[in-house]
Order: C-alpha cells, then sequence, then structure tokens
C-alpha cells in the first residue's frame, strides 16, 4: 500500500493490487476497498465518484433543513441565492479544487442545483394551460444571476493550479503535481485525469493553443 498525504486540497492514494495487508510488529493493517480522510471517501481506484455521491449527499441534508426557507414567499429571491450560496453550496464544493469529473458527475451535480433552484424559484404558470408546472432548466438558467456550479467547480481548480504551480520545490502539493506515478495504464481508455481537466478549462477559456502551466506561473498574466 502506498500512501501519498499532503495538504488539504491535494492528496492522491494508490493501492496495489498484489497487496493484501501489512504487517508492522504485532499489528496488521488489511487492505480496504475504501475509506473517509477528512470530508472526503477515498477508494482503491482513485475514484472521485464515491467522493461526490457522499458531497450531494450531505449537500442534500444542509438543502432539506433550510427548504422552510427557500420557499418562504416572505423572503427575496435574492436572500434565497444567499443562502444557497452561503450555506448549501459550501457544504457540496469543499475540497472541489481537486475533482477530476466526467460529464456524468457535472451532471449529477447540476440536477442537485436545479432542484435547489427550482425550490427557490417556485413553479411556473404555462400560458397557454393556465396549469402550474416546474421550471425547465433554461428557464433556470436565466433566473439564476451567478455561474452555475460546474463553472464554479472549474474556477476553483484552475484557481488551485495556478497557486499550486507557483509553490517552492520541496512542499508536499508541488512534489504530488509534478511526479511521475511507476507503473503501465490497463489496456483500455484512459480515465481522465486532474490535470486533463485543467487543459479542458484552459480550452474552454479559447487559450487551447498556450502552455497553461507556462501561463499560470506568470502571475501578473
Amino acid at each position: 500500500m502506498l500512501i501519498k498525504l499532503s495538504t488539504w486540497s491535494c492528496l492522491e492514494i494508490r493501492i496495489q493490487d498484489k497487496v493484501n495487508s501489512i504487517k508492522n510488529d504485532n499489528s496488521a493493517f488489511g487492505k480496504l476497498e475504501e475509506f473517509r480522510y477528512l470530508v472526503t471517501t477515498l477508494t482503491n481506484q482513485s475514484s472521485i465518484h464515491e467522493g461526490i455521491k457522499s458531497k450531494l449527499k450531505s449537500g442534500n441534508v444542509c438543502y432539506h433543513s433550510e427548504q422552510n426557507l427557500l420557499s418562504s414567499s416572505l423572503l427575496s429571491n435574492t436572500l434565497k441565492i444567499t443562502i444557497y450560496r452561503t450555506i448549501i453550496l459550501p457544504v457540496v464544493l469543499y475540497w472541489c479544487e481537486t475533482w477530476s469529473l466526467t460529464i456524468r458527475e457535472e451532471r449529477r451535480l447540476r440536477v442537485f442545483e436545479n432542484r435547489v433552484l427550482r425550490r427557490i424559484f417556485g413553479p411556473n404558470r404555462d400560458e397557454v394551460t393556465g396549469k402550474w408546472r416546474k421550471l425547465h432548466n433554461e428557464e433556470l438558467t436565466n433566473l439564476y444571476p451567478s455561474p452555475n456550479i460546474a463553472w464554479v467547480i472549474k474556477s476553483r481548480r484552475m484557481r488551485w493550479a495556478r497557486h499550486e504551480v507557483c509553490m517552492e520545490e520541496g512542499r508536499g502539493a508541488y512534489n504530488v503535481f509534478v511526479e511521475k506515478t511507476e507503473g503501465r495504464r490497463p489496456r483500455r481508455r484512459p480515465r481522465c485525469r486532474w490535470e486533463d481537466n485543467i487543459k479542458m478549462d484552459f480550452q474552454e477559456m479559447r487559450c487551447g493553443g498556450m502552455d497553461w502551466i507556462e501561463v499560470a506561473q506568470d502571475r501578473d498574466r
């Protein structure tokens, strides 16, 4: 078992399948499929799926505790959005700087956010039938003035990336970033890595032809 721990926002775990347990004197440490470290769930496959699932579960608990305020007619929508962004959203996005998201996981996060926004803005009366209906995703996008949850994650991830590449050599997070893991990947489509997400975020900013590490090291730029 090989575990590399650095700062709170940069943690990586890799477990060798051939190692069943580690013995130290009279104690034995068995192999775990997953375990919880601080506020995230780590698995032997280095997958963020279970961690995001746990985050959404915590976010749902927080959402249900505040849903009476979010649906209250006594509060303005602006105040309800403030409650969401200051109380509920931080519970879901804590540690999100290190997430390597797929399209499927981004969709799950957007579904969670849209559920909260539908509670905030309430239903809408259809002009044709006169019946009340839930707001469509496009309508929520137009009503919600702040960046959606996926963009918030990308922004925090890129801000952390700039901070990480500017660290001094020897820092734990910097060592994890520059270190090359030994071994070969299995024979299938490579899993999306954190650095791959950064490159895709950089392309969305229409800077795909530039070296993001070189740009991040230039603080003024």
